[in-house]
């Protein structure tokens, strides 16, 4: 069965995605979508994205980490499926859509998204280290030199020493400025480094207010694909209205003949 798909990019995170609304794609099928990721002898992307229609929203969309599994919320996903769907003509500007972690609210614009991530109200900290869940289970470590942390081997060490359990998506952050991050991410499920990380961002913009080393509720982060911006409401440690805001790019199209 030949099967159409597309290509989309955020800041260099990059997606393969599919209009699933006929529900004819093999969900189960692990070893099929870490395959079609797969840079070498598939399509290569950080992830799948599956577009299914939602009772209660425009659409829904179903995330798969590049090893296979389904996993939680991803944010840059979440912008470029949002693209996808202005592609399909499912809204106009504005929209809704259902994920893992509930329901997200959605802007475009000259194809910058503004995407409502969920309400943070907790975060750990230990030292230079935070712990919040973004719609993914975020480390934030504050360190200098970004440029020379060895982000796979530490993620790693981290993981291995804290998160076996379930995992979790590592942040290494180095302070510009009162408003400006530079962040560098290890990925569950990708098990690498990537280019940038929307629920990575978010959970480095949060836990830089918290800790007082922001005094901003707009937040500039720059990552190795670009740069991305967090916005959002603060009172009394309870962070809403959370907009995840940046470029999510139509690279290109084509079919795949699956098994």
């Amino acid at each position: 069965m030949n099967v159409s798909f597309y290509k989309y990019q955020g800041t260099g995170n990059d997606f393969i995605i599919i209009d699933n609304r006929s529900v004819f794609f093999p969900k189960s099928n692990n070893v099929l979508i870490s395959n079609l990721c797969n840079r070498h002898f598939g399509i290569g992307a950080d992830g799948l994205i599956l577009l299914e229609n939602d009772e209660n929203s425009n659409f829904k969309m179903i995330y798969f980490n590049a090893d296979g599994n389904e996993s939680t919320m991803c944010g840059n996903g979440g912008r470029c499926i949002v693209a996808f769907a202005k592609k399909l003509q499912l809204f106009e500007h504005k929209t809704k859509f259902s994920a893992i972690d509930g329901i997200h609210y959605a802007e475009i614009n000259d194809h910058k998204v503004s995407l409502q991530m969920i309400n943070v109200n907790d975060i750990k900290v230990s030292g230079n280290s935070s712990y919040t869940n973004t719609g993914s289970p975020h480390h934030v470590e504050v360190v200098t030199n970004l440029a020379n942390v060895k982000v796979v081997e530490k993620g790693r060490e981290i993981i291995n020493n804290y998160y076996q359990t379930e995992g979790c998506n590592i942040n290494f952050v180095e302070q510009l400025n009162n408003e400006t991050f530079k962040v560098r991410t290890y990925e569950r499920g990708v098990e690498n480094e990537t280019l940038a990380c929307g629920t990575g961002v978010t959970a480095v913009a949060i836990a830089m207010h918290f800790n007082k080393k922001s005094s901003s509720n707009r937040i500039e982060l720059i990552v190795p694909g670009g740069n991305l911006e967090v916005k959002f409401k603060e009172d009394k440690g309870n962070y809403t209205n959370i907009m995840l805001l940046g470029a999510a790019t139509f690279v290109f199209e084509g079919k795949i003949a699956l098994p």
